[in-house]
């Protein structure tokens, strides 16, 4: 282990400042992924293909989060090895993790292909819509082992502490996925099947960088012939944090997905402003997203390390970060959200503007509760603690969809948003309790 990824040691707030802007900007760019392909196919195409990326990205992130769920699982397993200097360990991890992962990257994408028509349906999208939607998702799907390689090996270069390699090929695939998305749909008229192969070819050159980057500079991290070994404990300690942690990241989108259902039932004026929304919405959620797998990661190897007095200090200081970016993008949020939206809606899509608004000027007001509920989270995966974090999160989903369904007739988007935020407020308060208790615990 070297000393510039070393988390048991040193300056606390420094190491997670440092963790956490590369992965912010990371996250931000992983944002950019659908949402450039919805604003490409807005001004090319039109208003229900810029409706469709925003369904698709509904269902699309359900399975992706699977994968990247996972792989966090999996991150988690090798912060604690990284920690404690297990290098054995690690590489055995990595090499159960990859098998284990492609062969599930590739029963999504048969099983995405075989539901997504009923899955439509099932939303209550409408044809016009559902038509661009079935395009762009089956590309999509066949892009997830791709998807798959760039998750793991980007998280491996996580778990010891290397966020800003990561950054770097992301940002370099972002900029071949914009230049593709313009070619594909500009230039070529491919429609939103083109913005979809460009996502899928960037993100197979994300994935070929990580890679070759990891051979390069962390030969040590690398599994050989010797570690190609089933080893069975292992690989049900790696199903079961993979499982429960996609579990997790499942159950936020399977509530975004009924969400979706209800907003779709208000027509396509509905669909697009959410599908703004949430865009917008979605880079807001990125400084949340960041701060909380940087204290995964903190907490991952200081845990490995047996360092509880780090992990008690770490937390505390990475909720105060994330309570700081919950203040700070509520107040960009509510001033910012007009300009923010019409970078985003299709020209001409003047109705959308208003309540795309009221969503996100409403949910702004609850991000503190969303960051440092994604804090919590980031804590109880870092500590091995994984299955915490999954009735949190469908205890919110529950509340969320159902307050969604029951006020979306009367208030329209902003029912949406207010459901958004009590599941918030609901869960921080369930997760504060369990987490002072496991603080408590003596070392």
């Amino acid at each position: 282990m070297t000393d510039m990824h070393n988390l048991t040691r040193g300056p606390i707030s420094r190491q997670l400042i440092a963790l956490s802007v590369p992965l912010l900007a990371g996250n931000i760019l992983q944002q950019l992924y659908n949402t450039v392909d919805a604003v490409v196919v807005g001004r090319f195409v039109g208003d229900s293909a810029f409706g469709a990326v925003g369904v698709a990205g509904s269902v699309m992130n359900l399975f992706l989060f699977l994968i990247s769920g996972g792989c966090d699982g999996v991150g988690t397993l090798l912060s604690q090895f990284y920690g404690a200097e297990d290098g054995a360990s690690f590489r055995r991890e990595f090499y159960l993790s990859g098998v284990f992962g492609a062969g599930v990257s590739v029963i999504l994408t048969a099983l995405g292909l075989l539901v997504l028509p009923a899955l439509l349906s099932i939303l209550q999208t409408p044809d016009r819509v559902a038509i661009h939607a079935m395009d762009y998702l089956r590309i999509i799907f066949l892009g997830f082992p791709a998807a798959f390689a760039y998750h793991l090996s980007s998280g491996v270069l996580r778990a010891v502490g290397n966020t800003r390699a990561a950054l770097f090929f992301l940002a370099l695939s972002m900029g071949v996925n914009l230049a593709l998305d313009l070619t594909f749909v500009a230039g070529l008229s491919m429609g939103v099947a083109g913005a979809a192969l460009a996502t899928v070819l960037a993100q197979a050159l994300a994935a070929g960088l990580c890679g070759a980057y990891l051979r390069a500079k962390f030969p040590e991290l690398m599994f050989h012939r010797e570690d190609m070994v089933m080893d069975v404990p292992m690989l049900r300690r790696t199903a079961h944090f993979s499982f429960v942690t996609a579990l997790h990241m499942c159950n936020l989108y399977i509530g975004k997905l009924l969400v979706q259902g209800t907003v779709n039932s208000l027509g396509e004026d509905a669909i697009i402003a959410f599908t703004a929304a949430t865009r917008v919405e979605g880079f807001a959620n990125s400084f949340g997203d960041s701060g909380a797998s940087a204290v995964a990661v903190f907490t991952g190897q200081n845990t490995g390390a047996g360092e509880r007095a780090r992990v008690r200090e770490g937390f505390r200081r990475g909720q105060k970060l994330l309570f700081g970016f919950g203040v700070f993008m509520s107040l960009v949020m509510l001033l910012g959200a007009e300009p923010f939206l019409r970078l985003v809606l299709p020209r001409g899509s003047e109705a959308g503007l208003g309540p795309a608004m009221g969503y996100l000027r409403l949910v702004a007001c609850f991000y503190v509760f969303n960051f440092l509920g994604s804090g919590l989270a980031g804590y109880f995966r870092g500590r091995g603690l994984v299955n915490i974090p999954v009735a949190g999160a469908t205890g919110h989903i529950s509340l969320r969809v159902v307050l969604s369904f029951l006020l979306a007739p009367r208030m329209g988007l902003p029912a949406v948003a207010l459901a958004t935020g009590l599941g918030w407020m609901g869960v921080v308060a369930f997760w504060t309790a369990l987490v002072r208790r496991d603080l408590g615990r003596p070392d």
